[in-house]
């Protein structure tokens, strides 16, 4: 796809977004069932992911874990918006591969040390790519694809997250 089909197929979105800013908002949904085995089978549209403990908190290492699904979510989101950006600006990737890596200090969820944070440490974001842009385009290509992924700025923002319990 090059950056005016890609205008073509946003620019009757973005003007409804404009007109109707209400439009806008989907809300995505997720929806698991809990198993016995302290796992969780979550539907996917393509079909269902069993997701358990990961080897550091005691899991078998033969389920997926959420850790892992959250670092996918974010490589997969950061390539589509590289994509789109490079693509609006014309830079041509002949190839490219993002890479998420997170370090964890399973202390905290483990409830080992309560000085220990609950969570990702760090999330580094690697892109290697081959691609036409020089050193400033570049780096242009990579701010936007921050500022636009939606789990790069979910993770990086301080996104509300309430729990609510149905009975």
């Amino acid at each position: 796809m090059n950056a005016e089909e890609l205008r073509s197929l946003q620019r009757p979105l973005k003007e409804k977004y404009r007109v109707e800013p209400e439009s806008a908002l989907v809300i995505h949904k997720a929806q698991g069932t809990i198993k016995e085995d302290i796992s969780i089978s979550i539907e996917t549209k393509n079909g269902p992911v069993v997701v358990g403990l990961h080897p550091a908190a005691a899991g078998s290492g033969l389920l997926a874990c959420s850790g892992d699904i959250l670092l996918e979510a974010l490589v997969g989101c950061a390539g589509v918006t590289l994509g789109s950006v490079s693509t609006a600006m014309g830079i041509n990737v002949r190839k490219g591969i993002v890479k998420a890596e997170g370090e964890l200090d399973y202390r905290g969820t483990m409830a080992v040390s309560k000085d220990v944070p609950v969570g990702f440490r760090s999330i580094r974001l690697i892109f290697e790519l081959d691609c036409d842009a020089d050193e400033e385009k570049l780096q242009t290509l990579i701010r936007l694809t921050e500022r636009y992924c939606v789990v790069y700025q979910t993770i990086a923002g301080s996104t509300e997250i309430k729990s609510i319990i149905r009975i």
